[in-house]
């Protein structure tokens, strides 16, 4: 049965924030840190396309990982590494700023018989509470 709009699970969270977008940007690497992950790169996708023309509103990419969660679940399937590190979203649209993160639960939905639910759920609530202290 195909699944229509309504049916299909949320797979990312987003909110708008009042900071200015390089605040947001800091706030989240900072909050990053005080839930125990580790921000591996923070991808500036806004410069690099303004550098071949294609001009748009601000765009970074926070890459955060938690070591312990990672070497769980990559144990478990290895191609989980797919949708690894959890990545959260900083960008400006029509002049308002957004964080937006992947569902670390939609990724057990994608790897149903990895038996992940648990570790993700874990980090889901890590990764929105990181998303949610940024907002301010």
């Amino acid at each position: 049965m195909p699944r229509t709009p309504e049916s299909v699970e949320p797979f990312d969270y987003t909110v708008e924030t009042s900071r200015p977008f390089e605040d947001a940007v800091a706030a989240v690497e900072e909050a990053t840190a005080r839930h125990g992950f580790r921000v591996l790169h923070t991808h500036d996708v806004g410069g690099m396309l303004a550098e071949k023309g294609f001009a748009r509103e601000p765009i970074k990419i926070v890459e955060i990982c938690n070591a312990r969660y990672a070497s769980e679940v990559l144990a478990k399937n290895v191609k989980v590494a797919l949708m690894l590190p959890c990545p959260i979203s900083i960008y400006r649209e029509g002049g308002v700023t957004h964080l937006s993160t992947m569902l670390p639960e939609a990724i057990a939905r994608f790897y149903p018989a990895a038996d992940i639910e648990a570790a993700a759920a874990e980090v889901q609530k890590a990764v929105l509470a990181i998303v949610n202290e940024a907002k301010g």
